[in-house]
């Protein structure tokens, strides 16, 4: 910590140095092991008193920046004191030690209230800090939220192509990864196209993707289950529709022991305007098909 050599300061470090030492030769040691210089020490006079001496001292020391961190460090090493060596043999010893805990307490005070100052002012300034951080974290995510939204309303027009389709299914793994989800892009396994797979929780979602005007029926249902159930028996299948489903296809996907969560485009705006983010939204459709046995939870009963 360095301290603020204020007015205050000098005149209870003054009072502090007078009063810790009676003769003069416990001072000169002290005044020299703060570095006071050998020069102006050796012109204390023999008829100069400790106060006058002490005087001319530290009105020098204020002309400079170096000598303010001299009475500094004057300050901490009279602040330390717990014994008086050279007041014990006086006839008033006790009065003189009394006095020189006074000053020293006063002393250590007003170094403890710099630095009780100085440590609020630095986590007031470590909170803005944060604070701002934190701003910057939420326009920078705020902007790439515009960018993976304004990406999908363009390809909208390409909704149900087959360019469109494969468009939509590289947008969504851009969306994954700033999801900071673990995710698997698409591959073929044993000859069948898997769209790819998501990891949240320790459980692994094969991901199947329709980028449709039309909604997902019952055969795209009966073949995505097909899939993932020749898996090992911690895996499920995420099923995203931006057109949704029809009844047919939810009660057909929904059961005792479901295997896939739906998600449909509205699960996708959700997290596109901020208001909850992906990982988030699975946990919610799969603790509601946990409860209910149904694979899919329309964003209007989230809050049910």
């Amino acid at each position: 910590m360095t301290l603020l050599v204020t007015p205050h300061l000098v005149t209870l470090t003054f009072e502090a140095a007078l009063k810790s030492f009676w003769r003069k030769e416990p001072l000169r040691k002290f005044l020299r092991n703060c570095r006071i210089s050998e020069s102006h020490l050796s012109s204390w006079a023999s008829d100069e008193s400790k106060r006058d001496f002490l005087d001319r001292t530290f009105t020098s020391l204020q002309r400079s920046d170096k000598g303010k961190a001299v009475i500094g460090e004057m300050a901490f090493a009279l602040a330390e004191q717990t014994t008086f060596p050279d007041l014990r043999t006086w006839e008033d010893s006790e009065i003189k030690i009394a006095a020189a805990k006074l000053a020293v307490a006063e002393l250590k005070a007003l170094i403890k209230q710099q630095d009780e100052k100085v440590r609020n002012e630095r986590e007031i300034e470590a909170a803005k800090e944060k604070a701002r951080v934190e701003r910057a974290a939420v326009q920078r995510e705020r902007l790439d939220l515009g960018k993976l939204q304004q990406r999908v309303a363009e390809l909208h027009p390409q909704m149900g192509t087959a360019p469109g389709g494969y468009a939509f299914q590289d947008w969504f793994y851009d969306f994954l990864d700033f999801a900071e989800m673990d995710n698997r892009r698409p591959y073929v396994v044993a000859g069948r196209q898997i769209d790819g797979s998501v990891t949240l929780d320790g459980t692994t979602y094969l991901v199947e993707l329709k980028f449709t005007t039309s909604q997902a029926g019952a055969p795209d249902i009966d073949v995505f289950r097909s899939k993932v159930e020749s898996k090992a028996d911690n895996t499920m299948g995420l099923f995203v529709s931006m057109a949704g489903y029809s009844s047919v296809a939810v009660e057909g996907a929904s059961g005792k022991r479901t295997t896939m969560l739906l998600l449909d485009a509205s699960h996708i705006y959700m997290v596109l305007t901020g208001s909850m983010n992906f990982a988030d939204v699975v946990r919610r459709v799969r603790r509601h098909a946990s409860q209910t046995g149904e694979s899919h939870l329309p964003v209007a009963a989230f809050g049910g």
